[in-house]
């Protein structure tokens, strides 16, 4: 029968924390890599994993490319055209369509840490999706070590 061994260590706690972020326009995809990066370098974690949240019901997070601002333009543009504002739905604040947006690209995002860094590939960036703004908003971010 193996019986549990304690450790003098503190357990380590899972770093954490939330990004304001201040959008704009109604639709707007806000690259938030940069602030997300900054995170994880200041939690002095080498190794683990950073999960973001978006704690919103017309917002979501993404991981796409930021090489090109014209990706998160065309982004912008092919999601109103694939669920327009004014559709006919039934929801009586008028904003089904940000909703459904959410839904579509999801409120959540994970990332290993390697070496002090998100692992990312060359191209890749995260970033805030707002569907009903201009608003404040927040991204949570828990960074937790291996």
């Amino acid at each position: 029968m193996a019986t549990p061994t304690s450790s003098n260590k503190p357990p380590r706690r899972a770093p954490s924390g939330e990004i304001a972020v201040r959008t704009e326009r109604r639709t707007q995809l806000l690259d938030v890599t940069a602030a997300v990066a900054k995170m994880v370098q200041d939690s002095g974690v080498q190794s683990g994993i950073c999960y973001l949240y978006v704690p919103h019901t017309t917002a979501g997070v993404i991981i796409n490319e930021n090489a090109d601002p014209d990706v998160a333009a065309d982004m912008e543009a092919a999601l109103a055209r694939l669920v327009p504002k004014d559709a006919g739905y039934d929801h009586a604040e008028g904003n089904s369509d940000s909703h459904i947006k959410t839904a579509l690209v999801g409120t959540s995002a994970t990332i290993f840490i390697s070496g002090g860094q998100l692992e990312l590939g060359r191209w890749q960036g995260i970033f805030f999706c707002e569907f009903d703004g201009p608003r404040t908003r927040r991204l949570r971010v828990k960074i937790v070590p291996d």
